[in-house]
């Protein structure tokens, strides 16, 4: 017996609206910010936090920035994943560090620059002549370039220059606080730099998992000694950590760091071999070398990340730093 057609319209109804609920519950993957103006804010996409750090700084709230990496993720190994794309492709400019240092990513960022988007390797503006290039990174510069505060304070241009083109209303506006932001970290330099400089000559050796210091060494006159080459995804063979090992006893070496993105693995051999040897290894400390602290910490800002790494190098080999590192004697909180 068919039902009476006021009955069946009574649950249409209720259908519709059960629909019109559930599309209203589901965002959509890319969602979008107004401005002031009740215009879209500029979607900006950038991958790990030390250039997610730079963007923000210059950026302020002219732009809706969006990063990527999370503190811990390894850079070097990092693969993009659906949601990564789908950002990549809803956003209007990608800032990444570039020099391969997001090797994985790279086909990503280059389907989007032929797609006419904005794509910019904060680090690729640097000239080259400043540049590292470790015969062992197979021809590629070393990109860790943000280990150099001097040299990273360069890479604000890039962005700088990008945004003011960008977004030409905002020109000044996005001067004004790179130039404020570079005064901040030539103040971190100076302060990295008289840091350093207080370590007794001879324990001026910086030993880590892998190479990712190599700029911070040349910038403030230390040795750099790792297990790894610059990128993770090359292995550590025995050869690597007995000579290591040989290097500590040898120079007498009293402290190793582990960084917050590798693994410890290589790096308790070399302890293990070292005592078997009869000389005690202490970890000095971890360091932030791929990625920063955790979001909303002061270690996870660029400026507190180069803070806690001089500050605990400094301590660890015998150097003096003031009670609370930068932050405390120069830095406003």
């Amino acid at each position: 017996m068919p039902k009476p057609f006021g009955y069946r319209l009574f649950w249409l109804v209720i259908g519709i609206f059960a629909l019109a609920g559930c599309g209203e519950s589901t965002p959509s993957k890319i969602e979008t910010k107004p401005n002031q103006k009740g215009g879209r804010l500029p979607r900006i996409v950038t991958t790990v936090g030390m250039v997610t750090d730079i963007v923000r700084e210059v950026v302020g709230d002219r732009g809706e920035v969006i990063g990527l990496l999370s503190e811990g993720v390894d850079p070097h190994l990092y693969k993009p994943t659906r949601e990564d794309v789908a950002q990549l492709v809803g956003a209007d400019v990608i800032f990444y560090g570039g020099l391969m240092l997001e090797g994985r990513m790279e086909e990503s960022f280059k389907k989007q620059r032929e797609s006419g988007k904005v794509v910019v390797g904060v680090a690729e503006s640097l000239d080259k002549q400043e540049l590292r290039k470790p015969p062992e990174f197979e021809g590629h510069f070393d990109p860790h370039v943000w280990m150099d505060v001097t040299l990273w304070s360069q890479c604000v241009e890039a962005v700088t220059k990008t945004m003011r083109e960008f977004d030409s209303e905002h020109a000044d506006e996005f001067t004004a606080r790179a130039d404020a932001y570079k005064k901040r970290l030539q103040k971190l330099d100076e302060y990295v730099r008289q840091s350093i400089a207080t370590i007794p000559e001879q324990q001026r050796v910086l030993v880590t998992a892998h190479d990712a210091f190599g700029y911070f060494a040349r910038a403030y006159g230390m040795q750099v000694k790792s297990v790894q080459g610059i990128s993770t995804e090359s292995e550590a063979g025995v050869a690597d950590v007995n000579a290591l090992v040989d290097f500590l006893v040898e120079q007498k070496i009293a402290a190793i760091f582990v960084e917050s993105s590798v693994s410890e693995k290589n790096l308790q051999a070399v302890r293990e071999g070292a005592e078997k040897r009869g000389w005690t290894v202490k970890v000095g400390g971890e360091l932030f070398s791929d990625a920063m602290g955790a979001a909303g910490t002061y270690e996870g800002t660029y400026i507190g990340m180069i803070d806690h790494n001089a500050t605990t190098i400094t301590r660890a080999l015998g150097g003096q730093v003031p009670e609370g590192g930068f932050r405390a004697t120069v830095e406003k909180p």
